[in-house]
């Protein structure tokens, strides 16, 4: 009952029980030993200490860099009466065996603290497992709602229950800057702070009028980042620009294109036409904040954003005028990937790989920029055929803020009404979709790397709210972006037995319908 479904699977002779003379013997994976230790140990309290030879009762983790076919994250576990092993090329597919070795035990093996009389027999199997896609990711906006970092540590290590290796953080927007910048405190001492939020939706014009405000200190980062890497989980972040600035431009009002009549941090959700002008003194201030974002994240690949930039302000600006000018430019529809070139430049001298939404498609975005395919399907053909890899993130299928049925109670949602034209994103909705365009030509350089979900959080203020939208559709994105998506009826079968470890979790979910 393994979720995501490995690529094989087949019933092994026998069982295996943990006992206090289990040992763990990992002599080129210490660290993969430790996170054995970390989410075993307090719940079964057994030791699970270090054995320097697979003897009898030990689970061995053992690295193969000749077993080319799993790739840099497959694995091969195999569970006997004898003991348990695990073979990978490196520490990436042993920690996956590790959640899959997890999941084998009973569903107490997720509870957060010790569990009594469990008899912690693992199912016999033998596995060979390996994903299709690289990238397989979820998306937490936390500008628009502050999330504590405790929480966040929660959703790295549903992500790892997923083997799911990506958690992408969207840091700052119009409401609200979250990312310490120790060169430009005002940043959060200002732009972290919004004196109301929309009460319903934004065209019934209503606030709650409470404050809210918060942001994480460069030390909390780092520990976060820390947190993810022992689980395997590479966090991405986000400066959104040069649009959804409205928040930075409320601390610095120089940054923006009307300094004398400088906005509040925003109150209100949608997209503002608030953007960062074009002055070379911007860029500079970009660059500082983008300097301390890689100081803190050492992920190969930063977001840079580049989406919903109104073009309003640039094309009444003088400035931009002469910008548009100077750099022999059609118009204010050029700025965008100005700015997007140059902060991707800035990255790329610094050995990182720039992302970007699909609104850079066609706007000569640097080529091996990654983009993310989220305004429909058709989005991922067209970032392919513009030399881009792409990640699949389209809103139709994997935005996990929309409602996933029209059943009364639902929560509030950014689509409540289906404006957009078709309904509810169901469970099977979600895991039904195939990321793959189809009639491209096969021999495109560029090609689809990822897969991921994306939970905007103008109606998620809390973390039990964010996982009710989460859980557990986030389960079926990492079969779609593991590869392994079988017939719906046999994923439900599964699912319901993975929503014991859901509440053994103590997680908030939607119940199945």
């Amino acid at each position: 009952m393994l979720i995501p479904r490995p690529v094989s699977i087949s019933d092994s002779s026998g069982s295996f029980a943990l006992t206090p003379a289990t040992t763990i013997h990992a002599p080129d994976a210490p660290e993969v030993a430790a996170l054995l230790r970390e989410l075993l140990t307090p719940v079964t309290g057994l030791p699970l200490p270090d054995a320097p030879d697979p003897g009898p009762q030990a689970i061995a983790m053992l690295v193969d860099p000749a077993a080319t076919d799993l790739g840099a994250e497959g694995y091969r576990l195999d569970v006997a009466r004898t003991g348990v092993t695990a073979v990978a090329t490196g520490s990436a597919g042993l920690r996956w065996a590790v959640q899959a070795l997890r999941q084998l035990l009973p569903a107490s093996a997720f509870a957060s603290g010790p569990v009594l009389d469990v008899s912690w027999t693992v199912t016999p199997v033998s596995i060979v497992d390996t994903p299709r896609y690289p990238w397989r990711g979820l998306l937490i906006d936390v500008g628009r709602w502050h999330k504590p970092v405790a929480w966040l540590r929660t959703v790295v290590d549903v992500l790892a229950m997923h083997r799911m290796n990506v958690l992408h953080l969207h840091l700052t927007d119009d409401q609200g800057w979250r990312f310490e910048v120790r060169k430009h405190p005002r940043l959060t001492e200002v732009g972290a702070f919004r004196a109301s939020s929309p009460r319903g939706h934004e065209t019934e014009g209503l606030s709650d009028g409470t404050p809210h405000g918060g942001f994480y200190t460069q030390d909390e980062l780092r520990d976060l980042v820390a947190y993810a890497a022992r689980r395997g989980v590479t966090i991405v972040p986000e400066i959104d620009l040069p649009g959804h600035m409205q928040a930075a431009i409320a601390a610095y009002p120089r940054l923006g294109n009307d300094p004398a009549n400088p906005p509040e941090v925003w109150t209100r959700f949608g997209v503002s036409h608030r953007v960062l002008n074009v002055a070379d003194e911007t860029v500079a201030f970009v660059t500082d904040v983008l300097d301390e974002l890689m100081d803190v994240f050492p992920s190969p690949w930063i977001h840079l954003g580049g989406d919903e930039v109104p073009l309003d302000e640039w094309r009444t600006s003088p400035a931009a005028a002469d910008r548009i000018a100077a750099e022999g430019l059609t118009g204010a529809e050029d700025l965008l990937g100005w700015w997007i070139r140059r902060a991707a430049a800035h990255v790329a001298r610094n050995g990182r790989r720039a992302v970007l939404w699909d609104e850079l498609v066609g706007q000569a975005a640097p080529p091996d920029a990654i983009v993310m395919a989220w305004r429909g399907h058709d989005r991922i053909a067209e970032g392919l055929r513009d030399g881009h890899d792409v990640i699949a993130t389209p809103h139709e299928h994997l935005y996990l803020d929309y409602p996933a049925s029209d059943a009364p109670g639902e929560p509030l949602s950014i689509r409540t009404g289906y404006a957009e034209g078709h309904g509810p994103t169901t469970l099977d909705h979600v895991y039904t979709y195939r990321p793959e365009p189809a009639g491209l030509p096969q021999d495109l350089p560029s090609r689809v790397i990822g897969v991921q979900a994306n939970l905007w959080s103008e109606y998620t203020p809390t973390p039990a709210g964010a996982e009710y939208n989460l859980l557990p559709r986030l389960a079926a994105v990492a079969e779609i972006a593991w590869g392994t998506p079988a017939a719906p009826d046999s994923f439900r079968t599964r699912l319901r037995a993975h929503l014991r470890r859901f509440d053994e979790a103590g997680l908030n979910y939607r119940p199945l319908d």
